[in-house]
């Protein structure tokens, strides 16, 4: 599903979600505080969504489409392999990443996504890597990077590196720290002989 074709009042659904499942979490949520927060009536938000695991699917497949466009974004622009890593990777959390690490509600969240939206993340990781891989090889054919592995395999390499960031950073700026500190050892590893 793209962010940017949803409907304005399934994007304002979406957002009142997202605000109630970071104040309350998920379990604690219900769906009188999205359509609340949404400013409509309970049967309303059920025409457009049929329960709490359907609204935080949605949630779930746009972060990965406006992830991937981000990080396009940070790897297609100007300046040295490291800092285009490093805006990669700080795009590839978001916003989303710094409210949840801010939510003391952040790591049901995340156990959620992956008990409700499994496959939509499993989807979107595969994609996420496949935009880091892509960006790897046309960089190699410029001569910007050496690969020392597979295209794949770095990509990889990089988004599991990524979730280790993400699952064992204390506070959003170590998490950002952190992510810095993993472009500039990538880049290390990637620069030409």
């Amino acid at each position: 599903m793209n962010m940017l074709s949803l409907d304005p009042k399934q994007q304002v659904i979406l957002e009142s979600a997202w605000v109630a499942f970071s104040t309350y979490g998920f379990r604690k949520t219900s769906m009188d505080d999205i359509a609340r927060g949404a400013n409509m009536s309970r049967p309303a938000l059920y025409l457009h969504y049929k329960n709490k695991d359907a609204i935080f699917r949605a949630l779930v497949e746009g972060y990965y489409v406006q992830a991937v466009q981000a990080i396009e974004t940070a790897l297609g622009g100007d300046g040295p392999v490291q800092d285009r890593l490093t805006r990669a990777f700080a795009a590839q959390g978001g916003p989303a990443m710094e409210a949840m690490m801010n939510s003391p509600h952040g790591l049901e969240l995340i156990d959620t996504g992956l008990h409700v939206a499994g496959e939509i993340v499993e989807d979107g990781e595969a994609l996420l890597r496949r935009t880091y891989a892509d960006w790897l090889s046309r960089e190699a054919e410029a001569g910007a990077v050496t690969l020392p592995e597979l295209a794949d395999s770095i990509a990889y390499a990089m988004c599991t590196a990524h979730k280790g960031v993400k699952m064992t950073s204390k506070s959003f700026p170590d998490y950002t720290e952190r992510l810095r500190v993993m472009a500039l050892i990538f880049a290390q590893a990637l620069a030409p002989a």
